[in-house]
């Protein structure tokens, strides 16, 4: 448990971070001490979680769902999260040809990432978001190709 929970503060972090510690503060009703304390790392506040009611607001400002992504990861399931919403221009063709080139780009950062035999943070998090754009692609595939049933 220890592990998730090292999972969750770092992302209920991320979450308070992205829309600001005054703001979080406005929209959660709960001080900065408080807040502070959900994605506190120490030992003291291991069992210190943010409610859901708290992370329902913080998201619906946020630029990303910081937790809600994070608890569908830990359960293994794949979220679909488009901010700019879907691109149904082309068809499946196109897809595929986009698909193509988001795969070479990140076997293209995966070959310098992994030149020096390590993957730095920042390496993992360049090869993150090159995936996440993979995936991005293959979602709007897979609407194309259900919109052909």
């Amino acid at each position: 448990m220890r592990e998730r929970g090292s999972y969750l503060k770092k992302h209920t972090e991320a979450l308070v971070k992205d829309v600001g510690i005054e703001t979080a503060c406005t929209l959660t009703g709960r001080s900065k001490a408080t807040l502070g304390r959900y994605y506190s790392a120490a030992e003291e506040h291991s069992d210190r979680f943010m409610p859901v009611d708290a992370v329902a607001a913080l998201e619906a400002e946020a630029s990303y769902p910081h937790v809600t992504g994070a608890l569908a990861e830990m359960r293994g399931i794949t979220m679909s999260y488009d901010s700019t919403g879907a691109n149904s221009e082309g068809g499946v063709n196109s897809d595929v040809i986009k698909l193509s080139q988001r795969f070479a780009l990140l076997m293209a950062e995966y070959n310098r990432s992994i030149e020096d035999g390590v993957i730095s943070v920042n390496e993992a998090k360049r090869l993150l978001q090159e995936t996440t754009a993979l995936q991005k692609v293959l979602i709007e595939m897979k609407m194309h190709l259900e919109a052909n049933d």
